[in-house]
């Protein structure tokens, strides 16, 4: 009986180690959510769409729809207290400072709409680039902080292909979030999609003999 009643205390706790886990999921759904980042997926799948520009072929996002659905803004939030630490393997820091980086940037945009380009929402002496961006994990975060204090030193060249600038001669915004899963693939599917754009990405001069590529390739 002694053994027994210990069985039933184990049993007991296991059941309150589960019940209390889905306790946590229940009321910090988005954690879940931020992760693989489900909720952007259905974002701009909703709000971006082709569209040539002066002649160039881009995926242009619906910004004033964009801002006004409470979805991107319940988003923005769950991203300030996001536990970092659910980051375990590169490929999802990764995808996830990505994902980060693109959420920011049109944020950025969103809460400057209307404007031009984005580089009219700063000045020569406070570049939009190292404006206050977003909170993500409790910390102020600037697009120059992601993009050269983070992502740069993931010594992945590619990840100039992924995040944007909102700018029509950028590489596009993918019409997904990217995923550790999926990372290295959507990845080579930006950089082929980038360079086959001989407006933004790579030109050929048969006569010439000459190829001109973004500056974009200059940056690593």
């Amino acid at each position: 009986m002694r053994f027994m009643l210990m069985k039933d205390r184990t049993c007991s706790r296991h059941l309150l180690s589960v019940i209390f886990g889905i306790f946590l999921i229940l009321t910090f759904p988005g954690y879940g959510e931020a992760d693989d980042f489900s909720d952007w997926n259905v974002l701009v799948k909703k709000y971006v769409s082709p569209k040539a520009v002066d002649g160039i072929s881009i995926n242009a996002v619906d910004y004033v729809s964009l801002k006004n659905d409470p979805a991107f803004s319940s988003l923005v939030s769950r991203l300030k207290s996001y536990p970092m630490g659910r980051l375990e393997s590169d490929k999802s820091r990764l995808a996830f400072w990505i994902n980060v980086y693109n959420i920011l940037a049109v944020k950025m945009i969103t809460d400057h709409y209307p404007v031009e380009s984005i580089k009219d929402i700063g000045s020569f002496f406070s570049p939009v680039w190292k404006r206050k961006a977003g909170v993500v994990g409790g910390k102020e975060r600037t697009l120059h902080d992601i993009e050269h204090e983070i992502l740069r030193k993931m010594n992945e060249p590619r990840i100039h292909v992924a995040i944007v600038c909102a700018s029509v001669s950028c590489p596009d915004l993918r019409m997904e979030a990217y995923t550790a899963e999926k990372l290295s693939d959507q990845l080579d599917d930006q950089m082929r999609k980038f360079l086959l754009s001989r407006e933004k990405g790579m030109k050929l001069d048969e006569k010439g003999k000459k190829v001109y590529l973004s500056s974009i390739f200059k940056w690593f």
